[in-house]
């Protein structure tokens, strides 16, 4: 299963109904007591050493030792697959390795240890995976945050980490989650979108691909807009591979999720305080900071608070070509969410003056949704063109119009252009951005 089905919404089902990765029914109680006397009698001083294949043989021979010694009769399927849970029990991330091997699931939500949540090819479902207990599942949340050199505990009860391969892992434990431990994991593959992918998929236009392209080379400003979930990473991953490969780019992210596929590239990533309450690390300090490393591109993961100011104030002396996603539901809401968290920096400036540090700075607006049927769509492609009066003056150049859901409930719609021609052309064609005649007449019926 590749990411272009997981991206376009497309799903899958098992001959029975049941959704790929679920779990079989099991004795706990057995389970439990066979992976302690497993416990027992590892050598976890040397297990440090052992490669999986070498650990895997350690575990079959206990297991196998103990089921002989116990006289439990199990065919040999039965043995491998108590063999695969033992591991994953001692070693490994217990109930969740199932889950994390599928290559459809892309969130995994434990709302509690009886409820597991999981979103495949756009769309959430319940999983038939559980843990034994609340005990278990903090087990399983410890051993993964300790990978990533953390603790969660009653003193420091939420931890926000990456773990080695991208993924992003938050978790929250009692008292401030009331019914128990959760965890949520956002995954990410090293398989990559294209922009011939989510042109396949129809999430995009080739119109709209080809003014981005162009506006990416010709440096101009850029913000990504949606909720979660939508794809603004994998857009902005795909539209600064527009850049020049011969431009220093500096990424500034709360967790490092781009993967640039440019050789001169910088990432910088945000630090939590300490369990002593110091040592944080915001995304307003590295952006202070990547200003004094000669960046040619500046690109925020996501603007979420005071960098705001920051950003902005780059983008409008001489760090063009800037990229950024935010989440808003519309390009004109994130404009209003850039003014708020303006407001809310503490920089003293009026309204107006706001909004036109906001209009000079930004020139394109892209944003995207995720429908019910799990696809995901670029719905709306503006420009700011300036100020009239106090208000910010946002053109609309495609807008995606739904129209509607064929019988499989598969999302139908249309891109329309509006017949709007960007003030920004002659820039791109004195770049050499040269785009095709008739690409902004209006569509029919509009």
């Amino acid at each position: 299963m590749g990411l272009r089905e997981r991206w376009g919404g497309q799903s899958r089902r098992t001959s029975d109904g049941e959704a790929p990765g679920g779990g079989a029914s099991r004795d706990d109680s057995f389970k439990a007591e066979l992976h302690q006397r497993v416990i027992d009698r590892l050598d976890f001083a040397a297990l440090d050493t052992l490669d999986p294949d070498a650990l895997k043989r350690q575990v079959r021979s206990v297991v196998a030792s103990l089921l002989d010694q116990e006289r439990v009769g199990v065919t040999g399927a039965e043995r491998e697959k108590l063999v695969e849970e033992l591991v994953h029990e001692t070693v490994g991330f217990g109930p969740l390795e199932i889950l994390l091997a599928d290559p459809a699931i892309t969130d995994i939500l434990v709302n509690g240890f009886e409820e597991v949540y999981v979103e495949r090819f756009g769309k959430l479902e319940r999983s038939p995976v559980v843990f034994r207990d609340d005990d278990h599942l903090k087990l399983i949340i410890d051993r993964i945050v300790a990978k990533v050199g953390r603790r969660i505990d009653e003193a420091s009860p939420m931890v926000d980490a990456r773990l080695p391969d991208g993924s992003r892992v938050n978790a929250i434990i009692p008292p401030l989650s009331i019914d128990g431990p959760c965890l949520s994991i956002r995954r990410f593959f090293a398989e990559r979108l294209t922009m011939d992918d989510l042109l396949s998929l129809g999430s995009i236009t080739l119109p709209i691909a080809t003014l981005l392209r162009a506006a990416v080379r010709a440096r101009l400003n850029l913000l990504v807009s949606g909720g979660t979930g939508v794809g603004k990473t994998t857009l902005l991953n795909i539209v600064s591979g527009y850049i020049p490969p011969s431009e220093r780019i500096v990424t500034i992210e709360d967790s490092a999720e781009l993967r640039l596929l440019q050789d001169h590239v910088v990432r910088l990533e945000t630090r939590p305080v300490n369990v002593e309450g110091r040592g944080e690390v915001t995304q307003r300090d590295l952006l202070r900071n990547s200003l004094r490393m000669r960046p040619d591109r500046i690109i925020v993961g996501e603007v979420r608070g005071n960098e705001v100011f920051d950003m902005l104030q780059a983008m409008n002396t001489g760090h063009d070509g800037s990229i950024a996603t935010i989440h808003a539901n519309s390009p004109r809401d994130a404009l209003h969410r850039l003014e708020m968290m303006m407001l809310l920096s503490g920089i003293s400036m009026p309204e107006h003056t706001i909004r036109e540090q906001i209009a000079s700075a930004i020139q394109l607006l892209v944003n995207a949704v995720r429908f019910a049927d799990g696809s995901r769509r670029i719905t709306r492609v503006s420009e700011i063109v300036g100020m009239a009066g106090d208000a910010i003056v946002v053109e609309d150049v495609w807008v995606f119009e739904r129209r509607g859901v064929d019988a499989d409930g598969k999302v139908l719609g249309r891109f329309r252009t509006t017949g709007y021609r960007p003030r920004f052309l002659p820039l791109l064609e004195a770049c050499g951005e040269n785009l095709p005649d008739g690409m902004f007449e209006p569509s029919e019926g509009a």
